[in-house]
């Protein structure tokens, strides 16, 4: 399920919920089991109210905030990857609407109530026992004060990890500390519990392991494991990568279209990106001898372009060599998504 971003219903369809309502690109995934399911644990008021309206409403308003834009055709995993520079209505709602997928995903009335396989022995080996587990999810629930949502996440070195996030984050945006692939998510938003546990979280947290399906997770982690998704992450946290990246769009594109005050300005800056950028560790799935080669082609060709800017080179020289020096920035590009 992690992986099924996209709208779950083929263009000119109609989806069945509530009476017919146009298909629009994100949708809600059918339900697996009835409201009443996971009594007495989670009551069926809760369930039907946020899944008919709080769901819903992200998937509306992710809608709405893509209606007329490129991103009407992005996958999912594209717009959380860079959450933070689509704005507050698409990081959010986007992040609700895959949060509450993979949530509804891990309940069942009729758990597994243990992980087994290749799941149950990553957590030994990462946790030492499911109990140690449990007790790290439960802390980073109730220690996330207000809103938010406490993870098991694959990272991007294939280790089991734990984190919390506030509001409707993940470990997949770019916007996150902890970067990889949630396999388990635990709502703690109060109108996941208000309506029976009232201000009583430790009571919910307690009651949701009884209805936490752990065959579920285990298809998550094994589907993880297997994503490209991962390496994506790896290299969209690869920060010195991405600063880097930020000096070459903002002064790259300016001059295709004639002006190259930016360049001019931030020539120095760009060179000290491209030779911190040599310097860092490049991350473990990108780490080969052409990688390394064309960044340090990179940095000499930074640090060339800004001798040549100080010696008042004219424009037609510069952009010669920022657009060699941004073919350059999509090679090394190139060379990571091989």
């Amino acid at each position: 399920m992690i992986h099924k971003f996209k709208t779950l219903l083929a263009a000119g369809a109609f989806l069945l919920f509530g009476g017919l309502a146009q298909a629009q690109p994100f949708a809600l995934p059918k339900l697996g089991y009835a409201y009443g399911a996971l009594e007495p644990y989670i009551d069926a008021q809760t369930m039907e109210i946020h899944y008919t309206k709080h769901h819903q409403a992200y998937a509306n308003n992710l809608n709405n905030s893509i209606k007329g834009t490129r991103f009407e055709e992005w996958p999912l995993e594209d717009l959380l990857l860079s959450a933070q520079k689509r704005g507050a209505a698409i990081r959010n709602n986007g992040g609700g609407h895959y949060n509450h997928m993979l949530f509804w995903e891990i309940l069942s009335p009729t758990p597994a109530k243990k992980p087994s396989g290749a799941l149950q022995q990553a957590i030994e080996r990462d946790f030492a026992s499911l109990d140690s587990l449990k007790t790290l999810l439960n802390q980073a629930a109730a220690t996330r004060f207000g809103s938010g949502w406490a993870w098991l996440y694959l990272t991007v070195d294939k280790k089991l990890a734990v984190c919390s996030s506030p509001n409707q984050d993940n470990p997949i945006m770019d916007a996150s500390p902890e970067r990889g692939i949630p396999i388990l998510g635990i709502d703690v938003w109060e109108h996941a519990y208000y309506l029976k546990y009232q201000n009583k979280r430790g009571d919910y947290l307690a009651a949701i392991w009884n209805v936490l399906d752990w065959d579920a997770v285990g298809r998550n982690y094994a589907a993880a494991l297997e994503s490209p998704l991962l390496k994506r992450i790896e290299l969209s946290a690869w920060a010195a990568l991405q600063d880097f990246h930020g000096v070459m769009s903002q002064t790259f594109h300016p001059a295709e279209e004639g002006n190259f005050k930016p360049i001019m300005q931030r020539s120095g800056e760009m060179a000290a990106k491209a030779k911190a950028l040599q310097q860092a560790p490049i991350p473990a799935s990108f780490r080969n001898e052409k990688v390394a080669n064309s960044i340090k082609l990179l940095a000499a060709e930074a640090e060339a372009l800004d001798k040549m800017i100080k010696k008042k080179a004219g424009e037609g020289k510069v952009k010669t060599a920022l657009f060699a020096l941004h073919g350059r920035f999509h090679e090394v590009m190139k060379e990571c998504n091989d």
